[in-house]
């Protein structure tokens, strides 16, 4: 009984307004969580494509460190001294 006794002393209306209050936080928490998790997902696939983009460029400097060796012409200096000092990011 101390439902009806709380809703005889604020009213009916405020009584009314709080349950639908907690109704909307409770769908508003749910809906947060949803993206919450999409959100991690997206982050997760952002930084495997930017480990992705770090091995490809690695993988670019060194095949056209290798051409240029192979057929006797100075390597591009100054793309190979970009990339140094970054970290390789391959797992081989």
């Amino acid at each position: 009984m101390e439902i009806f006794d709380f809703i005889a002393q604020v009213g009916a209306p405020v009584a009314a307004a709080l349950i639908m209050g907690f109704f909307i936080f409770q769908t508003l928490k749910y809906i947060l969580e949803g993206v919450l998790d999409q959100v991690k997902m997206v982050d997760n696939f952002t930084s495997s494509l930017v480990n992705r983009v770090k091995t490809m460029n690695n993988d670019l400097i060194r095949i056209d460190t290798l051409v240029s060796y192979a057929l006797n012409v100075n390597p591009d200096i100054e793309r190979i001294a970009r990339a140094n000092g970054k970290e390789d990011a391959r797992r081989d």
